[in-house]
């Protein structure tokens, strides 16, 4: 795994330690689960920020947080993988979620306006909760699922090349 371009970008657990914003949470970011970059904690970091990340609700990164804590994921893994839902990529998101709730719901599509408005909003919210919590449900967990055992694979993959590939430089050398 490219563990280096991922600590270059990482913050150090001492940094995190010593933020006076982060004093509140005492001992719990001592934890080096935390902060190292195995296998098995990159892949818990992925399930636990994809998971957050597709949830419609607001603080995900606090969610995505709590659940590297609670699993001992990669903590900045996962707490940066909440930003593939961004003010950009939130709306087809979200609407492909709702589309996928209505169908799993067997729910009737509500039409959408062509301008968006928190008056539109309110007025429909008590109609399209339900499709849009079922499938942002379903999608976060097959996203979650998909992206811990994607990760044990694709770091299998990795591992597996590289001692290919030494292999090959050893007999080269002989």
């Amino acid at each position: 795994m490219p563990r280096q371009l991922l600590k270059r970008y990482m913050p150090t657990p001492e940094r995190i330690r010593n933020s006076k914003s982060l004093r509140f949470m005492g001992t719990v970011l001592h934890d080096p689960n935390l902060w190292h970059l195995t296998r098995h904690s990159v892949a818990r970091a992925m399930a636990c920020g994809l998971f957050a990340a597709l949830l419609p609700i607001p603080m995900q990164m606090l969610l995505a947080a709590f659940l590297a804590v609670l699993v001992k994921a990669n903590l900045p893994i996962s707490v940066s993988l909440v930003w593939l839902t961004n003010p950009i990529t939130m709306p087809p998101v979200f609407f492909m979620q709702y589309k996928l709730g209505t169908l799993l719901l067997g729910a009737p599509e509500r039409s959408m306006p062509l301008e968006l408005s928190i008056t539109w909003l309110t007025a429909e919210l008590q109609h399209i909760w339900q499709p849009m919590l079922a499938g942002s449900l379903v999608s976060a967990i097959i996203a979650a699922a998909i992206g811990y055992f994607g990760t044990l694979l694709y770091w299998r993959f990795w591992v597996a090349r590289n001692w290919k590939r030494r292999k090959m430089r050893r007999r080269r050398q002989s």
